[in-house]
């Protein structure tokens, strides 16, 4: 999760979000090198009375800076398409997890058992624990197994909602008679907070997600207990 005074992105803990932040750092560099040049050219500008008559009208200069900026912006698309065709793939998931948006909480129904589901809702902040996060914990965490495919659906019963854990790289709107799917698969054990990210009412603070990603064997134990 995020901590303070963080400026970047929180580690990443799926392929997905790894190769965003490849791709953040790809296009920043671009970025860093045009405002660079840019910057360059107008010190120069200021600082220089000399003008060379031949730069006045040249073609070879305004062939350049038309196929330049072609190609940057190339060099951004290409692996821009490559993440997002990777994010719509579904590869035979091992698991489906229902996800239901309501003012203001959210249940959880694993579709691949006969009666696993329930709410889950925020921890007021007088009932906290020591140690307990105030505004991210929850009462149900929705707990999945690592290193495994999984295909979640989200939707809403009543109005716009947004779930989304940004160290998964996941964002998916909940919208009301609406479907909507994603996949999840982390590399890694551990407790990975996010929260609806879609103004949904008065509450719409109040909406953590909390997801505990534990081995197969262990999630298999989890749920033999829920049943």
């Amino acid at each position: 999760m995020a901590y303070p005074l963080q400026l970047g992105f929180q580690d990443a803990t799926s392929p997905i979000m790894e190769e965003l932040l490849h791709f953040h750092d790809h296009t920043l560099m671009i970025v860093f090198l045009i405002s660079s040049l840019v910057l360059y050219i107008i010190t120069l500008m200021l600082t220089t009375k000399l003008t060379h008559t031949s730069t006045m009208n040249a073609q070879e200069v305004e062939t350049i800076w038309t196929i330049l900026p072609a190609i940057i912006l190339i060099l951004i698309a290409l692996p821009s398409l490559r993440i997002l065709y990777m994010m719509d793939e579904i590869n035979n998931p091992s698991l489906t997890v229902k996800t239901m948006g309501h003012q203001w909480y959210w249940s959880y129904e694993y579709t691949d058992y006969e009666d696993l589901n329930f709410d889950s809702y925020m921890i007021p902040t007088s009932d906290l624990k020591p140690g307990e996060l105030r505004l991210l914990e929850v009462d149900n965490r929705m707990v999945l197994p690592m290193e495994t495919t999984i295909r979640l659906l989200v939707s809403s019963e009543d109005v716009l909602h947004s779930w989304a854990v940004p160290s998964l790289g996941l964002k998916t709107d909940a919208i009301p008679g609406r479907l909507n799917q994603t996949t999840l698969m982390s590399m890694r054990p551990g407790l990975f907070f996010g929260q609806c990210s879609e103004i949904c009412g008065s509450n719409h603070s109040f909406m953590p997600i909390v997801l505990e990603l534990v081995p197969l064997d262990k999630f298999e134990k989890w749920s033999s207990s829920m049943l």
